[in-house]
């Protein structure tokens, strides 16, 4: 594809939109280059073909008038990646960095952000996987302790990192407390999404996505994402990305901002039947606890035991019993094989998709009824 396949979207002031703290309304016009104001400034939304982003595969581009250009070599940048980072940005309303994956992009910001010896202050109940990273990186001098999201970080920590909502547990950290903090702030808004809580907005530093979840949406790819308010800090994010090779190939970048473009609407239709299939289970005589922190996609419920959970695991006819969430196929699992004595043993994730509410239901009551 060459550069006469591409549109350039230049500066109108008739073409500006602000955005809003849920803004649904600017997918559409991030993904079609309109422009989104953010911190006062319109930003463009980068280059686009007139159906898609261009899926640029080339490592290298030649120099222009014998100097480097914007793109000279894919592990700094490259086309298909920059026209998704500035879709991503627009969205969570900052400067995005895109990522082989979400832990990948947990490990740049360690990296970048943590000084050996230095305290990671960890929300409880969290994605299990950031703790068995932290811990694995203690060799290199991190450390990490586990608190209360819901209230204020400890005093000693020289890294927050809150997740919004904790998965599994779902708990909603605070965000203005943690700003308070003088150490810097990370915010895993994964299951949130940028278009119901924008971390940056309450004085976070750095957004994480796992972009392989409900950002991408199709359970077809691998990524993750970053998302900074101060320039200073994403070019800092950028040089350990670019010197690591932590680098997202064309074709991840080019699904993650196909996925994009049905986002809003996938995220209304699961977020709908999420609601109800939670207030259902609330009800339910084999379930004892259900957490839904009212809004997006994701419940976890618990039954008796941890054999109780296994029957319905084994029970499920049309949900998946697999791991990962946010696709559009729902997907059911017992959480405790993977995060051990920090959930209870009877702990079942469900992470609702497209299907039909009244399938999901009746996969799911008679699922319970084999418990």
């Amino acid at each position: 594809m060459s550069r006469d396949d591409l549109v350039a979207v230049e500066p109108d002031p008739d073409n500006v939109t602000r955005c809003a703290s849920r803004p649904d309304s600017i997918i559409a016009r991030a993904l079609s280059g309109k422009l989104i104001e953010m911190n006062g400034m319109p930003v463009r939304a980068g280059y686009h073909r007139r159906v898609g982003a261009p899926l640029d595969r080339s490592a290298t581009w030649p120099y222009e008038d014998g100097e480097p250009g914007r793109f000279s070599y894919v592990r700094a940048d490259h086309p298909t990646g920059a026209a998704c980072e500035e879709a991503l940005g627009a969205l969570d309303g900052g400067h995005a960095l895109l990522y082989p994956s979400g832990m990948g992009a947990v490990t740049t910001v360690v990296l970048t952000m943590l000084r050996p010896g230095g305290t990671i202050a960890l929300a409880e109940g969290a994605y299990y996987g950031h703790r068995v990273l932290f811990d694995h990186l203690a060799p290199w001098g991190a450390n990490v302790v586990e608190f209360d999201q819901t209230g204020p970080p400890p005093a000693n920590a020289d890294l927050i990192f809150l997740e919004a909502p904790a998965n599994p547990l779902l708990t909603m950290p605070d965000l203005e407390a943690a700003a308070t903090h003088p150490a810097p702030v990370i915010c895993d808004a994964t299951v949130a999404t940028p278009l119901r809580l924008r971390p940056l907005e309450h004085g976070t530093d750095v957004v994480v996505h796992s972009a392989t979840k409900i950002l991408a949406g199709h359970d077809d790819v691998l990524a993750g994402v970053t998302v900074t308010r101060d320039p200073e800090l994403r070019d800092r994010l950028h040089l350990t990305r670019r010197l690591a090779g932590i680098v997202a190939s064309a074709d991840t970048a080019w699904l993650v901002h196909r996925g994009l473009e049905t986002l809003e609407t996938r995220l209304a239709r699961q977020e709908a039947t999420a609601s109800v299939l939670a207030e259902r289970l609330a009800a339910h005589p084999a379930v004892t606890t259900v957490r839904y922190p009212g809004f997006s996609f994701l419940i976890a419920f618990d039954v008796a035991d941890g054999e109780a959970a296994a029957r319905v695991e084994r029970a499920i006819r049309v949900i998946e019993n697999a791991t990962s969430l946010g696709g559009v196929r729902s997907k059911l699992e017992a959480r405790h094989r993977w995060e051990g004595d920090r959930i209870p043993t009877g702990l079942i994730r469900l992470s609702v998709g497209l299907e039909e509410q009244e399938t999901l239901w009746a996969d799911v009551e008679q699922a319970l009824a084999q418990v």
